[in-house]
């Protein structure tokens, strides 16, 4: 068994604003980045052995915040979901959007207008995260962490979680993430238990509270 930590990245403008900020390469905001600091300070993240990140800034920063010096393997496949027409917007400023209103009524499932399926988007992040994983086979390590975007966290956690929950059951805040431990099933599948939600208020917390 191995230690994983999966970290959502600090704070951005869009974040601030409520936007959908999926393929828009935000760096973080002033408060995201103090925020960070005061997560690095109580130390609530230990440092990995194995750091890995979504190649877009947000996650870069939000990693050399949490691990100073730590270099960061980037993978592409788990980059936050293209919104489409969606991107770099909020709920206020799609207002009367027919295709907005929707994908509201839908619960989320449909496509993005222009962007991605949540079918294709979570395909990617679980591809993306079994092939890490089988690379980390051959390596000598106790203890790696992955600073990535929320959808992406969910995406992973609603597949490979031994206990089954849907796929917002996961949401983090910017900052929060989860420490679990990965092991491997009789047919070598993938199964992370023992999963703790990791909160800057509160620190480590059970992993069934997720509020």
């Amino acid at each position: 068994m191995k230690e994983l930590y999966l970290i959502r990245h600090g704070k951005t403008y869009g974040n601030t604003l409520g936007r959908y900020i999926g393929t828009t390469d935000e760096s973080l905001c002033a408060e995201g980045r103090k925020a960070l600091q005061a997560i690095f300070e109580a130390e609530l993240y230990p440092m990995p052995d194995i750091l890995y990140g979504s190649p877009l800034k947000r996650c870069q920063e939000t990693a050399a915040i949490l691990f100073p010096g730590k270099g960061v393997r980037l993978v592409p496949e788990l980059r936050e979901c293209d919104f489409g027409e969606f991107e770099n917007k909020n709920y206020r400023e799609l207002s009367g959007n027919v295709a907005y209103q929707a994908w509201i009524d839908s619960n989320g499932t449909l496509p993005f207008p222009g962007g991605e399926s949540r079918e294709g988007f979570e395909k990617r992040c679980r591809e993306g995260f079994a092939e890490l994983l089988n690379g980390l086979r051959d390596e000598s390590f106790r203890r790696a962490a992955l600073v990535v975007h929320g959808g992406t966290i969910m995406s992973i956690l609603s597949a490979y979680a031994a206990e089954k929950e849907e796929f917002y059951h996961w949401q983090v805040q910017n900052g929060e993430g989860f420490r679990m431990l990965w092991d491997e099933t009789e047919k070598g599948g993938i199964i992370l238990h023992e999963i703790s939600h990791i909160r800057p208020d509160t620190g480590l917390s059970a992993g069934s509270d997720l509020r």
